[in-house]
């Protein structure tokens, strides 16, 4: 085990520059970019460049407009009638006066030491926005993925072993409906119900914890956090739940019908014996290989609509505003950590296999 442990870390490392070098050369071919967004802002054709640059006569005291025309084949749109020398210190301050490649291995270095850098947009480095961010993910993902799996796996079993029975179809039916309706339109029909829309207020709408969560007590900072955590996990969940149990049901009824199982009861042992001594650990696999998935779409790419429907501001919301704002040490950060997320977590399930089931042995397995 330690030697495939070992394997597996090491392989991580092209794993993430095959990561970061494939998002690299699609941003370079991506329209638009910083520069080209610093320009239209300062043309009035966007908001929020004063703020961010110090108006109109920043950069070397240089007029903003008109001091120069750019060249007719400028890289840039926008840029006529800009300062050249305007547009090569935007360059420079983005880092885009280098070659690509050197970019590149620029951030890959930095990158091994979790040093992403500051946020082009925003007067705070990544990292450190990337830490105030977390926390609404972790709890997001984290939570989704244990309920679900603690609701699914024992409701799965319970429908294979009661195949055809009155409870399978009524479950099934629940399950199916529940499936066909969409996360963010359950968030809406949750707010409206429970958090102060049409009928009750029992709910908050807003953040991860209440405004006067250090006056608490630390059962009740508890009380308080699960209280708003409530509605958004219970949006996330369903279509993860109806997955989830299926599966395992079906997984449990492909193991159930096999030889091993009816031989195993010829020779006495009694079901409960046979479907968690025998069944379960071979059943259980197919189940375990889909949480690594299930986790890294809750943490991320399934919170988006959630978080922004709840005013949570988690890394979800962020990637998506920095993919929109070209903020691309934000961009970058985000895949880089997602990617390393998602190989710590499939790692962790191929231990789990273990656990579940001795007779694995990773030490071998080709990785």
């Amino acid at each position: 085990m330690a030697a495939y442990l070992v394997r597996r870390l090491l392989l991580m490392i092209p794993t993430l520059f095959g990561v970061l070098l494939v998002s690299f050369v699609v941003i370079q071919f991506a329209p638009g970019g910083p520069v080209q967004r610093v320009l239209a802002q300062l043309q009035g054709m966007d908001t929020g460049a004063g703020g961010r640059f110090g108006g109109g006569s920043d950069f070397g005291g240089r007029n903003l407009q008109g001091a120069g025309q750019m060249d007719a084949n400028s890289a840039y749109r926008g840029a006529q009638g800009m300062d050249p020398d305007l547009i090569k210190k935007l360059e420079k301050q983005f880092g885009f006066d280098k070659p690509a490649y050197v970019r590149f291995f620029i951030m890959v270095k930095n990158y091994l030491m979790f040093d992403f850098g500051q946020s082009f947009f925003r007067s705070i480095s990544v990292i450190q926005l990337i830490k105030e961010k977390l926390p609404v993910s972790i709890s997001l993902g984290l939570w989704m993925t244990l309920i679900t799996y603690l609701i699914s796996i024992p409701l799965g079993i319970a429908k294979a072993v009661r195949d055809g029975s009155r409870f399978d179809t009524v479950t099934s039916s629940i399950i199916v409906v529940g499936y066909a309706v969409p996360g963010f339109l359950l968030a809406i029909f949750l707010i409206v119900l429970f958090a102060g829309g049409s009928f009750w207020n029992i709910f908050p709408l807003r953040g991860l914890t209440s405004d006067n969560w250090a006056q608490l007590t630390w059962y009740g900072k508890i009380a308080d956090y699960f209280w708003h955590l409530t509605l958004p996990i219970i949006a996330m969940m369903v279509g993860a739940f109806a997955t989830m149990t299926l599966l395992t049901r079906n997984s449990f009824l492909d193991e159930i019908r096999k030889q091993y199982v009816l031989t195993a009861r010829a020779k006495g042992l009694s079901e409960r014996r046979v479907l968690y001594g025998h069944v379960f650990r071979n059943a259980m696999l197919i189940v375990i290989a889909g949480f690594a998935g299930t986790f890294v779409g809750a943490f991320f790419s399934g919170s988006l609509l959630i978080e922004q429907i709840f005013s949570l501001d988690g890394l979800g919301l962020l990637s998506f505003d920095s993919v929109l704002n070209r903020d691309y040490p934000v961009v970058f950060a985000n895949i880089y950590i997602f990617a390393l997320i998602g190989l710590v977590v499939n790692l962790i399930s191929d231990f789990t296999y273990t656990l579940v089931d001795p007779r694995i042995d990773f030490e071998t397995r080709e990785v």
